[in-house]
């Protein structure tokens, strides 16, 4: 078993080119989902962590507002290529929007005066648990994905499209689908440089 969950950590890529299939229904995703949600860890059991899965037309209007916000400050004769990057998040089947509910941090920080500092860096890092679960789950699914972050740009229309709650910070969008090409090389840095034993 834990073999199988290191390869499927080693499969995991950033995957550019997806199409509009999936490989699973919609209710296997809600179960990826949940899943995740449950059972990934936070600080104290915070459980600070949301999610948002749009699908269809849904999907479609997330990266139509990210088009246009970028058109915003975007020069029109370097655009061509921006397009071409949000289309291809655009040609996805689902993109999953993740978040942080800054009320759960903001009572933590407030229960536990001497760690306020920490609470925003500890969100910050079981979120990246979460995506990191997700998108190891929906790969060994058969599904490719990419993390993107347009957070600033597009939060507050997100939020009125979709009414979502104001405490909830948005953190990552992750577009997925069927793979359409496979993903580059990946380069390593020496481990021997990054890790150290002691033994």
């Amino acid at each position: 078993m834990s073999k199988e969950f290191l390869k499927a950590v080693e499969n995991r890529r950033s995957i550019y080119g997806i199409s509009k299939e999936s490989t699973i229904s919609n209710q296997r995703i809600k179960e990826i989902i949940e899943h995740t949600v449950k059972y990934a860890p936070s600080a104290m059991n915070s459980q600070s962590a949301r999610i948002v899965v749009l699908f269809g037309k849904h999907h479609d209007r997330l990266w139509d507002i990210t088009m246009e916000a970028l058109r915003k400050i975007v020069p029109a004769n370097q655009f061509s290529d921006t397009e071409n990057k949000i289309n291809s998040f655009k040609s996805g089947y689902g993109t999953i929007l993740f978040y942080e509910d800054q009320s759960v941090i903001e009572s933590l920080q407030e229960q536990f005066a001497l760690y306020k500092d920490n609470f925003p860096k500890w969100s910050q890092q079981s979120s990246g648990m979460h995506q990191l679960i997700v998108w190891t789950a929906l790969e060994a699914e058969g599904l490719g994905a990419s993390l993107q972050h347009y957070n600033e740009l597009i939060e507050t229309e997100v939020r009125n499209e979709w009414n979502i709650p104001g405490n909830w910070q948005l953190i990552a969008q992750m577009p997925f689908g069927k793979p359409t090409a496979a993903p580059g090389e990946k380069e390593f840095k020496s481990l021997e440089e990054r890790i150290k034993f002691f033994e």
